[in-house]
């Protein structure tokens, strides 16, 4: 997925396009948005850049409407999805199941072993 850069977070491609027409119909888009040497990324957003925004320690989610971006993973990223799923799909429970059965689907990170002290009687 394709995200901007703005204001020290990333934004999906859609809400990126969407402040840029919104500063531009404001008058605040820089004169040349094509270079962005010309702006900072505090000013207007920069990109579109490739692959959620790149390689991560943890899954991207853009900063306005906190859509899943698909970015890669470090292998610190890795053992930090592996954790939160673990966390999640245990007796305990933990974390927003949702999101994480996101990030599951697409990075196929699934817990090591199930949780065996989980009775269902329980449940």
């Amino acid at each position: 997925m394709n995200v901007y850069i703005y204001q020290a977070d990333l934004l999906c491609e859609e809400c990126g396009e969407a402040e840029r027409n919104a500063l531009g119909m404001d008058g605040n888009a820089p004169a040349d948005p094509d270079d962005e040497s010309s702006y900072d990324s505090d000013e207007y957003p920069k990109g579109p850049f490739p692959d959620g925004g790149g390689e991560a320690d943890c899954p991207n989610h853009c900063g306005n409407c906190h859509v899943f971006l698909e970015n890669p993973l470090t292998s610190d990223g890795e053992a930090y999805v592996r954790e939160a799923v673990e966390r999640a799909w245990s007796r305990s429970g933990g974390g927003n199941r949702e999101v994480i059965d996101e990030w599951v689907e697409f990075y196929g990170i699934r817990p090591a072993e199930p949780d065996d002290q989980y009775d269902e009687e329980e449940a």
